[in-house]
């Protein structure tokens, strides 16, 4: 919500189209039907653990806005790298894929205390899932469906500045999430 009041204040058009927030929310809801599946870390179930409603508040209020920070990022490089100003169909496309992809991606992040991926895997259907959205979003902008629901297909040039976008929003997470954890446990 931050990165679309954000946006709404100096573009000239909407950030993303009302279809395009449905869309991008459906395809995340999707990808998170598995989360039943996925495992706890075995070390995380040693001690009973009791919902701490205050650390829970200070979590979203210290992660929540790292994507927003991405996504400003994300704006920057779709007005000035790829001139965007006058291209909204580009600039919805462009973060919409960001977005999802985002989105998608934290889950393996905050299930864990570890270093995800590498200590701490989620299971095998919340990987495929979250594997099969993102190919979706990633695709979505060339195929007709795309196209009725206004996206566009984005340059070549984008996806490497995407690959790093991504990577610091996972490190950069994943460090305050540590942080946090060092600071103020896990409840």
């Amino acid at each position: 919500m931050f990165s679309v009041i954000g946006a709404s204040i100096f573009l000239p058009f909407l950030p993303m189209a009302p279809i395009q927030v449905l869309t991008n929310n459906l395809l995340y809801d999707i990808s998170q039907t598995a989360i039943p599946t996925d495992n706890v870390d075995a070390d995380y179930l040693d001690v009973p653990r009791r919902w701490d409603i205050g650390n829970i508040a200070k979590f979203v209020l210290l992660i929540g806005p790292i994507s927003s920070i991405f996504d400003y990022v994300t704006f920057f490089l779709l007005l000035t790298v790829f001139h965007a100003w006058d291209k909204p169909a580009l600039f919805q496309t462009g973060w919409f894929v960001e977005s999802l992809l985002t989105q998608t991606l934290i889950i393996h992040i905050i299930r864990t205390a570890k270093v995800p991926f590498l200590e701490s895997q989620a299971s095998g259907a919340v990987i495929a899932t979250g594997l099969v959205i993102a190919a979706v979003g990633i695709v979505l902008p060339f195929t007709p469906v795309g196209t009725a629901l206004g996206f566009v297909p984005l340059p070549n040039d984008y996806w490497l500045p995407l690959a790093a976008i991504l990577l610091g929003y996972a490190v950069l997470t994943h460090l305050m999430k540590t942080w946090f954890t060092h600071r103020f446990g896990l409840g």
